[in-house]
């Protein structure tokens, strides 16, 4: 009996999995598959789909007749898009025009995450289909897209998408006006990604802060315009923040701290803080939570901040300070005897870093498995071989690294490399 229902496709046969056969068998007579399938209720028929694990048994079940070829549309729940061209991994070589994007969505209409990643031709028109087939959708990449995409796109995306809780903008078109049309409906969002997004100031983040009290990661890397004032008042539950190469002055950052529950911040070649005055405020108790903290290139940091967050944040495990030239003795002795859950600590560069100041590191930091540290001119050969002696559980590594994102953070992960 199943032979009938499979000859027509071998390879479909030939690779479905043993124990899915009895099921396909139980809800299909000897007729035709075509003709007998209308009597077989959707929701059997999806859990048929649902049980095929292959791509190439789920596409030659597409391939059989017409309604398991809607089936396997319906039950498709990822389109990924993305048009890198000038990247010479990037895997899709079409570039995606508004009534392509049309047919797509006409055609997979219970999409979850779809991917525009690069299509600069998308534009208001072929996102209009959101409006109506959008409202499964949770996950949203429109990273390098163009000026095409205006107000009215981000109306259809608001409208369309009631679930979404990630959007990836990086790069992008997006405005002020564009992050308030969305955040007025879009309010379940917990992940975005404004890097890059220079045209993006206070007024643009105010919405984000204000409207989508569940937000838990942003990442405003480069943009420049932003002071952190609009952070006031944010939600506890940012617990994410990637900020590097940005501008925040003293009473902006004490805003961004303010809703208390933040486990990973990155301010890597930060410009703004005089002297390092704000970067204190780490350490006052509304960062008791921070878990990572990121200065890389940050040569404002002083002996004082250090003092501070090292006090301020007793659940750090992993504190990047290359090149931060200005922190000295009492700067390191407090991490050695404050830090007692560091784990990794990033010192290539510091060129006031001492021999004391890595013993003071080593004597102190108990739970300290890896010193990432290099060109550190003030550190003798006698002194690493005694820090080896006494700290043999500690990994002495030359390895230099800009960004220490934990697999945590961010459920966007850069799919290219600028």
């Amino acid at each position: 009996m199943i032979n009938k229902f499979l000859n027509p496709i071998p390879c479909f046969h030939s690779h479905l999995q043993p124990s899915i056969l009895p099921f396909i068998e139980m809800n299909l007579s000897s007729k035709s598959i075509c003709s007998r399938t209308p009597y077989i209720p959707d929701t059997h028929m999806h859990l048929i789909f649902d049980k095929i694990d292959s791509k190439l048994d789920r596409d030659s079940f597409g391939l059989t007749c017409h309604r398991f070829l809607e089936i396997q549309n319906l039950s498709r729940k990822n389109l990924n898009l993305e048009y890198l061209p000038w990247l010479p991994h990037s895997q899709v070589c079409i570039d995606i025009k508004d009534f392509m994007l049309e047919k797509l969505l006409n055609r997979f209409r219970k999409l979850e995450s779809l991917s525009l990643t690069g299509c600069m031709n998308v534009s208001d028109s072929g996102l209009a289909l959101l409006q109506k087939h959008g409202n499964k959708i949770h996950t949203l990449h429109l990273d390098f897209t163009s000026f095409r995409v205006t107000e009215i796109g981000f109306s259809y995306i608001a409208s369309g998408c009631p679930l979404l809780s990630v959007i990836n903008l990086f790069s992008s078109c997006v405005t002020n006006r564009k992050l308030e049309i969305l955040t007025e409906s879009c309010t379940l969002l917990k992940e975005v990604n404004l890097g890059d997004c220079r045209k993006i100031n206070d007024y643009g983040i105010r919405p984000i802060i204000q409207n989508c009290r569940q937000l838990r990661a942003l990442k405003i890397s480069s943009c420049d315009n932003i002071y952190g004032l609009s952070f006031e008042g944010c939600s506890r539950t940012l617990a994410c923040l990637e900020a590097n190469d940005c501008a925040f002055i003293p009473r902006g950052f004490t805003e961004i701290l303010s809703g208390g529950g933040l486990e990973y911040l990155n301010l890597a070649s930060h410009s703004k803080f005089l002297e390092g005055r704000g970067l204190a405020a780490i350490g006052l108790g509304v960062a008791a939570n921070l878990k990572i903290l990121n200065l890389y290139m940050c040569s404002f940091v002083t002996d004082d901040a250090i003092i501070s967050i090292s006090k301020g944040c007793p659940l750090l495990q992993e504190w990047n300070l290359t090149n931060c030239n200005n922190v000295m003795l009492s700067g390191w002795e407090s991490i050695g005897l404050h830090c007692q859950s560091l784990e990794r600590i990033h010192v290539s560069g510091c060129s006031k870093l001492c021999d004391e100041g890595l013993l003071a590191l080593g004597n102190g930091c108990r739970r300290l498995s890896v010193i990432y540290m290099k060109q550190c001119s003030q550190i003798t050969s006698d002194a690493i071989q005694l820090f080896k002696i006494q700290r043999k559980d500690v990994e002495i590594s030359e390895k230099v690294m800009a960004k220490n994102v934990p697999s945590w953070a961010f459920t966007i992960s850069p799919r290219y490399k600028l």
